[in-house]
């Protein structure tokens, strides 16, 4: 096994996600990656994206579900960037052959009415900042081979973010519970699987205060403005050519995703 260096690690992945040619885990390749490692290529990769022109949209929580937590051996989420590329119109089609091996997810997106900066924020300070919420189908991918990931693979994957979908509809915060918001998802018209945000560490409010305090001790603050997707409702459901996702969120209102391309 190979050294870690954190910048050839880092153009590994963007080579990966940039030619959608999967490479073999980085715990596989290397000695030793540890989670202060996959943080490092994960921020390397994104500095090179903003560089390039890319510009930042907002943050997504990952691996929020304690099932999820459970089956990497971890106990806290994980956090990546949105970038501007990411994000799709609703009912837009979207090129599925532009991921390697897409995944689909419902999520409450909240969007930020004020600057959150950690270490010390409270549940109080991340409720005074969202403006609103929306719907929102996050598309998760991975430019490991075949989903072998280790939480440190993840991390260093920028969380395996692929892409957004959100819905068109605010609702206040003041409005609903997050934790009791229901979800049907759908598959061309057929149900799929059901949620709640409660399954988001409790409430999906938590998942933002996770958020904001861990990018404080990582010197990053939250922008007002931004996108937040606190983590997935349900279970990842795989995504091919020619399908349309559907997630029905009770009080939020639905958002649909149509996907086009060869999936070859």
């Amino acid at each position: 096994m190979q050294q870690l260096d954190h910048r050839t690690a880092a153009e590994a992945l963007e080579a990966a996600r940039t030619n959608r040619r999967a490479i073999a885990p980085l715990t596989e390749q290397y000695e030793r990656v540890t989670i202060d490692d996959a943080y490092q290529i994960q921020s390397l990769q994104s500095a090179q994206r903003v560089a390039d022109g890319a510009s930042v949209k907002g943050r997504k929580v990952g691996l929020s579900s304690r099932a999820m937590q459970s089956q990497l051996g971890v106990d806290s989420p994980d956090f990546g960037v949105l970038f501007d590329d990411m994000f799709h119109g609703e009912h837009d089609p979207i090129d599925v052959d532009r991921f390697l091996q897409p995944r689909i997810e419902p999520e409450i997106a909240f969007v930020l009415g004020r600057d959150l900066s950690g270490p010390s924020v409270t549940v109080a300070e991340a409720l005074r900042a969202i403006d609103f919420l929306l719907p929102a189908l996050e598309i998760i991918d991975s430019r490991i081979e075949d989903w072998r990931i280790s939480i440190a693979d993840t991390v260093a994957d920028n969380a395996s973010s692929g892409g957004v979908v959100l819905g068109s509809t605010p609702t206040g915060i003041r409005d609903v519970d997050p934790r009791l918001l229901g979800c049907n998802l759908f598959s061309g018209g057929e149900l799929v699987a059901t949620g709640a945000g409660g399954a988001v560490l409790g409430s999906p409010v938590l998942a933002l205060v996770w958020l904001a305090n861990t990018l404080g001790g990582h010197g990053v603050g939250l922008a007002a403005g931004d996108v937040v997707l606190p983590g997935s409702v349900t279970r990842a459901q795989v995504v091919g050519a020619g399908d349309t996702w559907s997630a029905h969120f009770a009080e939020l209102g639905p958002v649909t995703a149509c996907f086009a391309g060869s999936s070859s």
